[in-house]
């Protein structure tokens, strides 16, 4: 059960990784365009400004759920390099249990939020309705999650090479 787990976690690890790459490539290219066509062009566009918005919260949000895979996430240590080994593993335990908390709040109102704003449109961006443009919250909160449960459970994954890939270490 807990290899058959761990293969589908490398699964969603690797879509998440790709899915904020992604965002973030769309996002760095959509914004010169904006400044182009505003600028040189002098005829602003209304599209660049909420496409750019809504990638910068999905690299945001499924970014940080593999980066929290990852180990790669921002971490002060001072405190915990201090402490014996079982303080620092309850600090730990602690840090996951918080971000857990957080993960389930983000998740609960973040889908309450989608729904309540699934049909109003964006006017900026007619594709999109505005719930569409939150939705990366409740699914970076509920990946975020499982990850979280996964480390509990089976441990880091910093270690595996399917996590470490591109680290130079």
């Amino acid at each position: 059960m807990a290899k058959r787990y761990l293969s589908l976690m490398d699964i969603l690890y690797r879509v998440s990784m790709w899915v904020a790459g992604l965002a973030l490539l769309v996002m760095v290219g959509v914004i010169p365009v904006g400044i182009f066509a505003r600028y040189i062009l002098n005829s602003a566009l209304s599209w660049p400004e909420p496409v750019a918005i809504i990638c910068m919260v999905t690299f945001t949000f499924i970014g940080a759920a593999v980066s929290y895979r990852a180990g790669s996430h921002i971490a002060v240590s001072m405190v915990t390099d201090r402490l014996s080994e079982q303080a620092a593993r309850i600090c730990f335990i602690f840090a996951d249990l918080m971000l857990m908390a957080i993960s389930i709040f983000i998740l609960w109102y973040g889908a309450a939020l989608c729904i309540e704003l699934w049909e109003q449109p964006v006017a900026e961006f007619p594709l999109f309705t505005a719930g569409e443009s939150y939705l990366p919250l409740p699914i970076g909160s509920a990946v975020t999650i499982l990850f979280i449960i996964e480390k509990m459970a089976l441990g880091a994954q910093y270690h595996r090479p399917v996590v470490m890939l591109g680290s130079t270490s």
